[in-house]
């Protein structure tokens, strides 16, 4: 049976073979390795993308519950400008209302009271 080239290997095999090379000892490695066909560098290649698949795979987890975390701070940014508006307003409404005091005076100082006659 001739071994097959590493680039024609499915990733299943790929996994098997990473995870078989690393329960065997040192010693035994390098047999493994050539009744199989590969180098040290190929065991270690896959390694790497089979980590990099699953910090892809938890990551994309993490983002779906970082998107929702994202509505939910512009949800809030959202509210809080409008509260910022009406507070504004609110203060601009006081300072015209002084205003008019200030130049016009009291409205019930200006008028006596209904019981004196």
């Amino acid at each position: 049976m001739t071994p097959k080239r590493p680039k024609d290997w499915t990733p299943e095999e790929k996994l098997q073979a990473v995870l078989e090379a690393s329960q065997l000892p040192e010693e035994d490695l390098g047999a493994y390795l050539r009744k199989k066909g590969l180098n040290e560098s190929n065991l270690k290649q896959w390694r790497q993308e089979i980590l990099g698949a699953l910090q892809n795979k938890v990551s994309g987890k993490k983002s779906s519950g970082k998107s929702a975390e994202a509505k939910r701070i512009r949800q809030l940014e959202r509210e809080l400008v409008r509260k910022d508006k009406a507070l504004a307003e609110t203060a601009a409404l006081l300072v015209l209302k002084k205003k008019a005091q200030a130049i016009w005076g009291d409205e019930d100082d200006s008028i006596p009271p209904k019981n004196e006659k």
